[in-house]
């Protein structure tokens, strides 16, 4: 049977980047105004919105590529946390018709951003094996 630590951790971070990627996208297209009026309604400064860009749009692209992978995935992790309270905190006990939790996709990309985080991202990366932006 194929074993490879680095395979599983390149597939979850890409699986992780090209996701929480194209939510970013959707902001480069359509603006952070609703991430501002949340922010503000929270009352914390509007200029926090455009944070979503980096936590959305670049640390994404350096999860996939695997370049400053730790930092980028714990940027995605704060991101998430930003998105649970700011918009979804109503829902955070919340369970669905189906018997799964509302939040699971919130939840699916914090906790893969925390393992990225915590794993880094292996040999099949842009860092390499030197393990020094990876």
């Amino acid at each position: 049977m194929f074993k490879s630590d680095d395979t599983g951790k390149l597939v979850l971070r890409l699986a992780l980047g090209i996701l929480i990627l194209l939510h970013g996208i959707a902001k480069l297209k359509g603006g952070v105004g609703f991430i501002s009026g949340q922010l503000t309604a929270h009352g914390l400064p509007a200029a926090l919105a455009y944070g979503a860009y980096i936590g959305e749009v670049v640390a994404p692209i350096l999860v996939i590529v695997g370049f400053f992978t730790r930092p980028a995935a714990w940027i995605i992790a704060i991101n998430m946390v930003f998105a649970i309270f700011l918009v979804h905190m109503a829902d955070l006990g919340a369970m669905t018709k189906q018997g799964g939790w509302a939040l699971e996709l919130q939840g699916m990309f914090l906790f893969a951003a925390i393992a990225v985080g915590f794993m880094g991202a292996g040999r099949l990366s842009l860092g390499g094996s030197t393990g020094k932006f990876n």
